[in-house]
């Protein structure tokens, strides 16, 4: 006679065996992007890997199970991040994040490459510019990142180049997101090699104008244009 239980046990073993299977499907898509790529000290310099890591990240989509279901648990204090998988050879991580309404990451650059795709609700993606004369990274524009969304980028700096984009994602609203993020690190300098966290640039001065004889202030700070 079946137990009341055995049938949700069997879900659970269901749920870890299909999870299995994703997770497998996804590490055989990231080794053949490096295997296709022909700089090897930096991965992210090939077009060829930046084309199979959004194929991995596509592969990743397509399979519900990629996450289980206590990975997608969020923290009331900041986003939450759960290791999915990492590469026996340490070229690699990947992690879900899970984002509560009104939770931020820091403004950041990359100490390392890294490729993400929404995969439950909307996050918003600041982009900035950095600023050496105001000591800071300086807002641009914002895109919406919805399920589906895949995106990519190399390791960044503080030079201006652009190199490696610098960036904020938040989840500005009234519902949990969830996005899958590969990392170029193994798994245990993730919290310490991924994100080169940057300061807000100094607001910019006030300039002076004269209107009809009256001199007034104004603020000549760029507006951040929205995608």
């Amino acid at each position: 006679m079946n137990s009341p239980a055995e049938p949700a046990f069997l879900r659970a073993a269901y749920a870890i065996e299909d999870h299995a299977a994703a997770v497998a499907g996804l590490h055989a898509a990231l080794d053949a992007a490096f295997d296709a790529c022909t700089t090897p000290a930096d991965p992210s310099q090939c077009p060829a890997f930046a084309r199979g890591m959004r194929g991995a990240l596509a592969v990743a989509l397509a399979e519900p199970a990629i996450i289980l279901a206590g990975q997608r648990e969020g923290s009331s204090e900041r986003y939450r991040r759960h290791v999915i998988a990492a590469d026996p050879a340490g070229r690699y991580t990947v992690a879900a994040l899970v984002w509560q309404p009104g939770q931020a990451s820091p403004i950041h650059a990359h100490h390392t490459w890294c490729g993400f795709t929404v995969l439950e609700g909307t996050l918003t993606e600041t982009l900035y510019s950095w600023e050496a004369t105001r000591g800071g990274a300086n807002a641009v524009r914002d895109h919406l990142r919805a399920p589906g969304t895949v995106s990519f980028v190399g390791s960044g700096c503080r030079s201006g180049s652009g190199h490696g984009g610098i960036h904020r994602l938040s989840n500005d609203s009234h519902a949990k997101a969830v996005s899958l993020h590969v990392y170029g690190v193994d798994a245990e300098r993730i919290a310490t090699h991924v994100n080169d966290v940057l300061p807000l640039a100094t607001p910019a001065p006030c300039a002076v104008r004269e209107v009809n004889g009256d001199a007034r202030a104004h603020d000549v700070s760029p507006r951040i244009a929205r995608a």
